[in-house]
């Protein structure tokens, strides 16, 4: 039948709770007008005020939380970060940590009402880093999901530069599904289907593009040399929360870059979990337990 064209974001949410057994949760999308005119989206799941937001990673958006946010079975906000999903697109295309996290702080004071635990992975986890050291009062506890400054990244940017190249505009969302399996990326062909359809928007000429501004940057920013890793290890030392360091045990973060933010930041725990770099997809119900037993913990 090819890629879904339904107009609702959460036409997929049934299907993905009776895979877990679980309830349909409450899900809307969230818009807040930032000082600069530039709008952040969100969605939150749930009935209630979240006391949890989870941050994505680089060229992801916050879909890519749904089975996570379905299993933690409580209110979630999940944001997608400025230049991702329905977030607008910066005019300098700078989408580091510190650009990123001011946008984080607006939305966390606009739309929750307590100090969150703060879930981020990879860029997300920086991003958060920035958050929670800035910003003390917004944050309960911070876990940080297969990242630390400056890691080696080798791994992934040769296939997603090989992804990326070329055009970027599509005919149809089937050619991005059938380029996306043929360089490995995605599961089974209906969970491809649906980050295709969740993460391209059809323009007005009938064309299909990526959501995110990453894909339109990503052949020149992925040869870029590795950026200064300084400020993001001075985020991670500044944080006064609890830290937990999540290790994908197949992604990128090795024994040895955990045992260095071991080194800087005595304190804070580190989770090893059976995973790939995006352990929100491909180990959703471990991650979430971690969560909920932060949760729990706060009452």
């Amino acid at each position: 039948m090819g890629v879904m064209t339904e107009t609702s974001e959460f036409s997929y949410l049934p299907g993905q709770a009776q895979a877990l057994s679980l309830p349909v949760p409450s899900a809307e999308r969230l818009s807040l007008t930032l000082p600069d005119g530039r709008e952040l989206s969100a969605l939150h799941y749930g009935d209630g005020v979240p006391a949890i937001t989870l941050l994505h990673g680089a060229g992801l958006n916050a879909h890519t939380w749904d089975n996570t946010a379905l299993l933690l079975q409580q209110p979630v906000l999940v944001i997608d970060l400025a230049g991702h999903g329905d977030s607008s697109w910066r005019d300098d295309a700078d989408y580091t940590a510190h650009t990123l996290a001011p946008d984080v702080a607006l939305a966390l004071e606009a739309w929750t009402s307590q100090p969150q635990i703060l879930v981020g992975q990879s860029l997300g986890g920086l991003t958060a880093a920035a958050v929670a050291s800035t910003h003390p009062e917004l944050v309960r506890e911070l876990i940080v999901v297969d990242i630390t400054p400056g890691i080696d990244t080798s791994g992934g940017p040769a296939a997603l530069r090989a992804f990326y190249e070329g055009p970027t505009d599509f005919a149809t969302r089937d050619q991005l599904v059938d380029r996306a399996m043929a360089l490995g990326f995605g599961g089974t062909r209906p969970e491809t289907e649906r980050g295709v359809f969740l993460n391209t928007r059809v323009r007005t000429d009938g064309r299909v593009e990526w959501k995110h501004h990453f894909a339109h940057l990503a052949a020149k920013a992925l040869s870029a040399p590795t950026p200064e890793s300084g400020a993001g290890w001075a985020d991670l030392a500044g944080v006064s929360a609890p830290l937990t360091l999540v290790r994908a045990t197949r992604g990128f973060v090795s024994e040895a870059d955990a045992e260095e933010l071991k080194r800087r930041v005595p304190d804070a725990r580190i989770v090893a979990i059976d995973a790939t770099h995006n352990v929100q997809e491909t180990a959703p119900a471990e991650l979430a337990e971690l969560i909920r037993a932060a949760a729990d913990a706060v009452g």
